[in-house]
């Protein structure tokens, strides 16, 4: 039975820039890679742009932000309805495992289905073990595999 910490999980404001940013830092740890500053300081807006796409969630305990999920609305040829790819989505270390990733992959169902989108997806690299226990839980794995160029 896995435990679930009870979150409150809500859209970040202007004013939660101080506890996301911590976040992002350590996803960005997490996959050893570093986003620059003027890249970070670009998205953080966008999430707070009516206008953009994108949008970002944190999730709280007791006042802290203990988890982050950023997902982005696009067209599909395949549909009439939007897609939604949550493209990033991390917890803090001391409370992985405690349902908070379940939580806010639900969220992002929550808002996706209410946004009248046809579909979910999200990628992981082949190393996440442990977040692939999850995922196949609460999703399907598609075969597809991603091919990119940097430009």
């Amino acid at each position: 039975m896995t435990i679930r910490i009870p979150v409150e999980i809500r859209a970040v404001t202007a004013d939660d820039h101080a506890a996301w940013l911590p976040l992002w830092q350590g996803y960005q740890r997490f996959y050893m890679t570093e986003i620059g500053a003027e890249v970070s300081a670009t998205t953080w807006q966008r999430f707070l742009d009516p206008a953009e796409p994108m949008f970002a969630a944190l999730a709280w305990r007791d006042g802290v932000a203990i988890g982050l999920v950023h997902w982005i609305y696009h067209r599909s040829c395949w549909t009439t309805g939007d897609y939604c790819y949550l493209q990033d989505l991390f917890i803090a270390k001391d409370v992985r495992g405690g349902g908070v990733g379940r939580q806010l992959i639900e969220h992002v169902y929550a808002q996706a289905r209410e946004n009248g989108c046809s579909r979910v997806h999200w990628l992981t690299h082949e190393s996440n073990a442990k977040a692939k226990l999850l995922y196949e839980r609460i999703g399907e794995r598609a075969g597809f595999e991603q091919y990119r160029k940097l430009l």
